[in-house]
């Protein structure tokens, strides 16, 4: 991402995170980080289409490392697929190896994003208390599964919004084969993979977490100052 973007996220980030903006003005500088977000991913995939070079299709692995490894992986998921990249997760001691593939821009997009809400969730978890009556682990799952839940859901609306923006079928087809190009190396490298079932959850935390989601930031500053992937979401 260029430095002129990461500015504009930075200082958009910045302000929707000043203690003194109301929730109103807070929301409405996320939303505009978002955006700036996904149009950089529609703009580069289609540069790329006229020049593949500029950004290849690559992968990375991500280790993501205990406490609560599983819901740090969801959330990384949950953000690398509305990106039109795939992960693949590999057991590694208590945590997870999560080796990452799409095309090079959005490889950097997920680490931003990633990267940033692992603090904001960290965060999030540290300012709710947990209900009498309820297993404090569980109750923290269930909220990641909330905040991953939204935080999904409004970086499809935000892509969607981008490629809309762009009109046209032609830019639709372009992320179509774009995505349909990173499936195929997935496959390539993993023959035989499995889809992992899905998980119960037990505690009440969903709604809170989904609530934090829907105040997320979607730029990741933490990420353009250096914070590390696997930082936060301590027991």
């Amino acid at each position: 991402m260029s430095e002129a973007m990461l500015s504009k996220v930075r200082k958009l980030l910045a302000k929707a995170e000043d203690p003194a903006c109301t929730p109103a003005e807070s929301a409405a500088f996320t939303a505009k980080a978002t955006e700036l977000i996904a149009r950089y991913g529609v703009d580069r995939a289609l540069l790329a289409a006229r020049d593949p070079a500029t950004d290849p299709v690559g992968d990375r692995v991500v280790d993501v490392v205990a406490p609560y490894a599983r819901d740090k992986a969801a959330l990384l998921a949950a953000v690398a697929d509305p990106l039109r990249c795939r992960c693949v997760r590999r057991r590694q001691g208590d945590g997870f190896a999560m080796h990452l593939f799409g095309f090079a821009s959005d490889l950097e997009r997920v680490d931003l994003l990633f990267t940033s809400l692992l603090v904001q969730a960290a965060h999030g978890l540290a300012g709710t208390p947990v209900p009498a009556g309820e297993h404090p682990a569980a109750f923290r799952r269930s909220w990641l599964a909330g905040f991953a839940r939204v935080v999904s859901e409004r970086l499809r609306s935000a892509e969607a919004g981008a490629a809309a923006e762009q009109g046209g079928p032609s830019v639709a087809l372009v992320l179509v084969d774009r995505s349909d190009r990173v499936a195929r190396r997935v496959t390539e490298v993993y023959p035989r993979l499995r889809t992992a079932a899905p998980r119960r959850l037990a505690g009440g935390g969903f709604g809170s977490g989904a609530e934090a989601g829907r105040r997320a930031d979607l730029g990741g500053r933490d990420v353009v100052d250096g914070t590390p992937a696997s930082r936060g979401l301590t027991r």
